[in-house]
């Protein structure tokens, strides 16, 4: 695919074209290691290698990343008064258009996939579909062994903010060591596990995705890190 450069640069995020041929002249862009020529300069997306102030830029039509998000932050795009998952992104992996797929909890942590493909961010997201999310909780007490058949025929979620009750889809529960449980959801109702567990007479102290539809976790990443997915990841998570 062919493409003007400081097209390229500007849908990336790296300024307007005026200020991307400011850093051409600059001599601050470089393509295939030698510095561009011109910001109206062709490249092809699928051979070339460009780099801005020594970073590589990502060149693939859509991009796709998994952070390791930590507490405190938010799963938007912008907030005036708190950090966003897209402040934790490298120079090298932000480009305009990247938004988090769903949500995790300013106080949850764990895995959260950000791109700018919308159409795979709706089918993953799609009631239809029912893509299976995998959470590690940590409770105030252990979970009972008749929270598991709860937690199998479905429940009524209390009221949450101005969220009134509202009936949530089967869920699986297996309870772990001390006060630890494992839940997988098929949906992504507001506050939805905190919300069952309260339900249940239980608080959730701590909240951690490990996994969506066949994506998990990179045990590697610390919060805030984040990485491209390898093409497997890729096809795991096009597949779920």
């Amino acid at each position: 695919m062919i493409r003007r450069l400081d097209q390229t640069l500007a849908a990336r995020g790296f300024g307007s074209r005026k200020e991307i041929a400011s850093l051409v002249r600059s001599g601050l862009v470089h393509v295939n290691d030698a510095p561009a020529h011109s910001a109206a300069q062709k490249i092809d997306l699928e051979r070339d290698h460009i780099a801005v102030r020594g970073e590589a830029v990502c060149l693939r039509e859509y991009l796709y990343i998994m952070l390791h998000k930590p507490a405190g932050v938010l799963s938007a795009t912008t907030d005036p008064a708190a950090p966003t998952v897209l402040d934790l992104l490298p120079a090298r992996l932000r480009r305009r258009g990247l938004f988090p797929v769903g949500r995790l909890d300013k106080d949850a942590t764990g895995l959260l996939l950000l791109t700018d493909d919308g159409a795979l961010a709706h089918g993953l997201l799609s009631p239809r579909r029912h893509v299976p999310k995998t959470y590690l909780v940590t409770l105030h007490a252990p979970a009972a062994e008749n929270d598991i058949a709860a937690f199998a025929a479905g429940m009524e979620l209390p009221a949450a903010g101005d969220r009134p009750p509202e009936r949530c889809l089967p869920a699986g529960l297996t309870i772990l060591e001390g006060n630890t449980a494992r839940v997988v959801l098929h949906e992504g109702k507001y506050h939805q596990v905190k919300r069952m567990f309260s339900a249940r007479g239980n608080q959730v102290l701590a909240l951690r995705r490990e996994a969506m539809g066949g994506l998990r976790l990179d045990e590697s990443l610390q919060p805030g890190e984040c990485r491209e997915l390898t093409e497997e990841e890729i096809d795991i998570i096009k597949n779920s």
